[in-house]
C-alpha cells in the first residue's frame, strides 16, 4: 500500500493539500482514450488493414482523414486544461449529517473559452450523467460547489479533486489532479429529541425588570455589532440620527448559562454535545443572552451570529 501511494504521488504529483493558486502546467495534465476513442481506433486498424489487403485508394484515405481528426482532438482536449488556475472558494460552517460544500474558483487567463469540464471528487464513481460540465469563458472565471459528506464533527478538509474534459469529439479524456487547501467546520448535529433549553432551572439566570426582556419598552441604548436587527431603531436612523437599540423590560429570565455540568452524570461526550448545541440554538432563537461554559473553557453570555458561531466552533472542537 505503501508503495502505490508513492507511486500514485510521483505520478500524479500532488502530495498533500496545496497553496492557492494551483496552475495547471503541462506536466499536471494526462491523456488517455475513452471507450469510444479504442473503439474507433480498433475501427481505424481495420479499415487499414483491409485497404492494405484488398489496395482501396479511397480506404487509404477515408482511414488517414478520420485518424488525423482523432489525434488533432489530443491537442484540443490538452489545451482545453492547460493554464487553468484554482483557488478555494468560501466553506460555510455545518451541521454533522449535513454535506459540506467548498467552493472552487477556477479562472481562465487565456483569450479562448474553455468548454465542457467536469469537476469532481477523486474517487468517486465515473457516473458522468451525475457530473455537471460546466464553461469557461475566455479572460473570465466560474464557482463551482463540491458537496462531501460529513460524518464527524471538527475540522473536515478539501479531498483530491479530479478535473476532466473530453471536449471536442469525446475521443480523449484529459484530466489532472490537486487538491486545493480548504477547510470547513463541522458542528455537532443537535439533539433531536430532548429536554428543552433549561431557562427556568439552574442553567439560567433571571434579571428581573431591567434584564433584555422582550415584554415592554423601556428606552434606547447605543447600538452593538451583536444586537438583533429587529431591536434596531430604523426610524431614527432613517431621520439621519445615531444607531441605537431599543431595550425592554421584561419579568422572565433573559439570561441562561449554558453549563456541561448540568447535564445527566450518565451521558456520553457526543451525547452531551448534542444537547448543548441543541441549548445554543433555541437560546439563539428566543434572543436571550447565553454563555457557555465547557471543562476547561467559559464564554460570557452574548448574543448574535458572532457569538453562535463561537460557541458551536467551542463544542465542534472539544476534545
Amino acid at each position: 500500500m505503501g508503495l502505490r501511494a508513492s507511486l500514485h504521488r510521483w505520478l500524479f504529483r500532488v502530495s498533500g493539500p496545496e497553496a492557492p493558486p494551483i496552475v495547471l502546467g503541462q506536466r499536471r495534465i494526462f491523456v488517455l482514450p475513452t471507450r469510444f476513442g479504442l473503439a474507433l481506433a480498433l475501427t481505424l486498424l481495420i479499415m487499414l488493414l483491409t485497404s492494405i489487403n484488398y489496395t482501396l485508394s479511397l480506404g487509404f484515405a477515408l482511414t488517414f482523414l478520420i485518424g488525423s481528426v482523432a489525434w488533432i482532438s489530443i491537442h484540443h482536449a490538452f489545451r482545453n486544461l492547460v493554464g487553468l488556475s484554482i483557488t478555494p472558494g468560501k466553506a460555510d460552517a455545518v451541521f454533522c449529517g449535513n454535506p459540506a460544500q467548498f467552493g472552487v474558483v477556477l479562472s481562465n487567463p487565456a483569450l479562448r473559452e474553455r468548454q465542457g469540464l467536469i469537476l469532481f471528487p477523486t474517487g468517486t464513481p465515473d457516473t458522468l450523467g451525475d457530473r455537471q460540465r460546466f464553461d469557461i469563458a475566455a479572460c473570465g472565471s466560474t464557482s463551482q460547489v463540491i458537496r462531501i459528506p460529513t460524518e464527524h464533527r471538527g475540522w473536515i478538509s478539501l479531498p483530491r479533486l479530479t478535473l476532466e474534459t473530453r471536449h471536442p469529439l469525446g475521443l480523449i479524456r484529459a484530466w489532472s489532479l490537486f487538491q486545493p487547501d480548504a477547510r470547513c467546520l463541522v458542528y455537532p448535529a443537535p439533539e433531536q429529541d430532548g429536554p428543552p433549553l433549561p431557562v427556568g432551572g439552574p442553567a439560567a439566570t433571571g434579571l428581573g425588570g431591567n434584564g433584555h426582556g422582550q415584554d415592554d419598552f423601556a428606552g434606547l441604548r447605543h447600538h452593538q455589532p451583536s444586537d438583533a436587527p429587529r431591536h434596531v431603531a430604523w426610524k431614527a436612523v432613517a431621520r439621519g440620527g445615531p444607531w441605537r437599540t431599543k431595550e425592554f423590560d421584561g419579568s422572565g429570565a433573559r439570561h441562561v448559562h449554558i453549563h456541561w455540568a448540568h447535564l445527566p452524570a450518565g451521558m456520553g461526550l457526543e451525547a452531551r454535545l448534542a444537547r448543548l448545541t441543541r441549548w445554543i440554538l433555541e437560546a439563539d432563537r428566543a434572543g436571550f443572552d447565553y454563555g457557555l461554559s465547557l471543562p476547561g473553557s467559559d464564554i460570557p453570555p452574548g448574543r448574535g451570529a458572532a457569538h453562535r458561531h463561537a460557541c458551536l466552533t467551542r463544542l465542534a472542537l472539544f476534545g
